[in-house]
């Protein structure tokens, strides 16, 4: 089981670069990064809705729930 994270797929629709996303979120690079790639186990609720607002997306957006892992 696996909660996949499609910020790079929202980020391309949106035309935002990782820098752009990081300055209006105010989130490092480097952990922006990691959220990215899937490489956290877990994200704040406030970090999921800066992001949203950010983006002017749904978290449902973001976040896709998979029986199996695609990584």
């Amino acid at each position: 089981m696996a909660i996949i994270v499609n910020l790079d797929v929202m980020m391309a629709k949106r035309k935002m670069s990782l820098n752009e996303l990081s300055e209006k979120v105010d989130i490092t690079l480097a952990n922006l990064s990691k959220l990215k790639t899937g490489k956290v186990k877990a994200i704040r609720f406030s970090t999921l809705e800066a992001v949203c607002e950010a983006l002017d997306c749904q978290p449902g957006e973001l976040l896709e729930y998979s029986k199996e892992d695609k990584r």
